[in-house]
């Protein structure tokens, strides 16, 4: 059997908020495998992007075990989260959050430059992600020029860009209409299984959740 990709073992995380204690997750336990591809679902403010911020190392405050790739990440220092988050990880959010001046291949090169690749193979990387989620004609647009399915596209692109063993995705069809919605999950998913990463997709859409490999839902602060 492989091993997995992430390991979540009792998983806390809790806030103060006007004096009172808020409990959003209460000891999540979680494996994800090497190419599966796991939905979790739950309503807004159920918790899920607290979850997936624990996961992309992105936020501390969180008790418990999260281990990426083999690697328990609280026994590492922050430049060394950095590089595990770096190497290991990548990331779709609801808006795309691409970098406005700079066009579509552009976008997916920078993550791999920042990661050390030289900068043609990363110019090859980018345009065989884009061509394969049908942008092989906008490789030079901006973002501003895009719709927002194609923007969203070059956001998955953009994450799949250094191989990542797990791709966090938070809502990565929320901000857009059923039918572009429908059509990006497609293309992510069969992009997603075709790079044999792992991923883990917040979404509130159970129609769009039971196409993935597996459904967990969060549920009070528990995985169920």
């Amino acid at each position: 059997m492989n091993q997995p990709v992430v390991r979540l073992r009792n998983l806390r995380r809790s806030f103060e908020q006007g004096g009172v204690r808020i409990d959003v997750l209460r000891g999540v336990n979680l494996d994800i495998r090497p190419g599966e591809i796991v939905a979790l679902l739950g309503p807004s403010g159920s918790g899920k992007s607290t979850m997936l911020q624990a996961v992309g190392l992105l936020e501390g405050g969180f008790e418990g075990m999260i281990e990426i790739a083999g690697t328990d990440a609280a026994k590492l220092n922050g430049d060394a989260r950095t590089v595990l988050r770096r190497d290991h990880l990548g990331f779709v959010y609801q808006f795309h959050h691409l970098l406005p001046d700079f066009n579509a291949t552009e976008n997916v090169i920078l993550p791999q430059l920042v990661s050390g690749k030289a900068e043609r193979e990363a110019r090859e990387r980018a345009t065989e992600l884009l061509t394969a989620l049908g942008l092989g004609h906008r490789l030079d647009h901006r973002p501003s020029q895009l719709s927002g399915g194609e923007q969203q596209r070059v956001a998955v692109a953009r994450a799949l860009a250094n191989r990542p063993a797990l791709v966090l995705a938070d809502e990565p069809t929320g901000n857009l209409d059923e039918a572009t919605a429908d059509r990006v999950l497609d293309e992510f998913l069969k992009l997603v299984r075709g790079e044999g990463s792992a991923a883990l997709v917040a979404t509130h859409n159970e129609r769009l959740a039971v196409r993935m490999d597996r459904v967990m839902r969060l549920n009070e602060g528990v995985l169920v």
